[in-house]
């Protein structure tokens, strides 16, 4: 996105002119000598046998500034924990292998539920979190950084980018989001476009100015799974540990630092991964579920600010939405139309009928049940009830690596 253009109360930083990957990347060597990077890779087995993690692999071997890198496995067999291992084994970097599922990781999350605390159901929230905690358990880095494992058009200057706002100490940020552009004959990223967007600002409508929502609404893709931070922001803030985990990590960061130590940075000149499924008929999977998850987490974050939910709200939000997200996707269709793009209307318009059955969905469990399924407890909350719970993750990672 080549704008120089300020919108929001998040400053965003662009990509102008050609970047000079060999510049930052200097740059960066010399600060995390003194602000040392961890990088966390959330990822599925599966993803060890596809061409995108196999090419962000290789950027990663040329990449100088990270310490270490934390990959937080998803449910494996011990044979391909294993071969994670193996796979993993060519980084030059420090890299430790999280076996979530593994009888060591077992027992650190049977302590922490027999505490009371929850700890998420098995899913990217959860695995992310554990690897908070295992840099935490490390008390030797500054900044953790953040991005998935289906990246197809992964470049090392997409981490480069997402780590300069918090590793410069002359930027200082305590959080900073990527975003990007995901355009190939046609335009993706529905959930953001036809969602997100859509619904904050028809709730905007209806209550009036709310700083959240324009915080929310600051943000060029809420829904970007890339980000870097302070490592102290591992340690305070709590995760959803559903498909509310993007809009859930934004919510805490707007509770637990200043506006003004929040940004966000343009990654990529363009970013394709794994596409979604609508799923129109069926709210468990797909879109459609992503749909109730992030709406529900959107309500309930809103809830704990004091705005009070009815069921005329939700009416009135259900109609509201659904005239913005039509004016929004002709705005779409007018720019994919001008841009030389493929643009189905039926298709785009089957996507905002499906989130408005999922919103209303979300607006129904949340009647019944305004509290839900807890967050992910917060680091400090979990050592103050387990003191030492960060060695013993710590103990049984470098247990699993032997």
């Amino acid at each position: 996105m080549s704008d120089f253009y300020q919108t929001g109360v998040v400053p965003t930083f662009h990509r102008l002119g050609r970047l000079n990957i060999e510049k930052i990347e200097a740059e960066l060597s010399w600060y995390s000598e003194e602000r040392p990077v961890a990088l966390v890779l959330p990822s599925l087995y599966s993803e060890l046998e596809g061409d995108a993690l196999k090419g962000i692999v290789r950027e990663l071997k040329a990449v100088k500034y990270i310490r270490e890198i934390v990959v937080t496995l998803g449910p494996a067999s011990e044979e391909e924990f294993r071969h994670a291992r193996k796979f993993f084994s060519e980084l030059p970097q420090k890299t430790a292998i999280i076996w979530n599922n593994g009888d060591n990781m077992n027992s650190i999350y049977k302590a922490i539920e027999e505490t009371g605390l929850p700890t998420g159901e098995p899913g990217k929230g959860r695995s992310a979190w554990m690897a908070y905690g295992y840099v935490l358990s490390r008390h030797d880095f500054h900044v953790i950084a953040l991005h998935d494992c289906d990246i197809v058009t992964y470049t090392r200057d997409l981490l480069a980018r997402l780590c300069y706002p918090v590793t410069n100490p002359n930027l200082d940020y305590d959080f900073c989001k990527g975003f990007y552009s995901r355009v190939s004959d046609r335009l993706h990223g529905r959930a953001t476009r036809l969602l997100v967007t859509p619904l904050i600002r028809s709730i905007q409508k209806i209550i009036g100015y709310h700083p959240l929502l324009a915080f929310f609404d600051s943000f060029r893709y809420p829904l970007a799974g890339e980000f870097s931070m302070d490592v102290d922001m591992a340690r305070i803030n709590r995760i959803p540990g559903d498909w509310g985990l993007e809009v859930g990590v934004l919510a805490e960061v707007y509770r637990n630092t200043s506006l003004r130590r929040v940004c966000q940075v343009d990654i990529a000149e363009n970013y394709e991964h794994k596409h979604q499924i609508l799923s129109a008929k069926d709210a468990s999977k797909g879109l459609h579920k992503m749909c109730v998850d992030i709406s529900k987490s959107i309500f309930r974050t809103l809830a704990a600010e004091g705005i009070v939910f009815s069921n005329g709200f939700f009416k009135t939000l259900v109609a509201t939405y659904g005239r913005t997200a039509q004016d929004i996707l002709k705005r779409y269709e007018d720019d994919a139309a001008i841009n030389g793009l493929f643009f189905d209307r039926h298709e785009e318009s089957l996507a905002v009928d499906t989130f408005t059955h999922g919103i209303r969905k979300a607006a129904e469990i949340i009647t019944e049940d305004p509290l839900g399924v807890p967050l992910i407890a917060s680091w400090d909350r979990v050592t103050s009830a387990i003191p030492d719970i960060l060695s013993r993750i710590k103990t049984a990672v470098e247990e699993d690596n032997k």
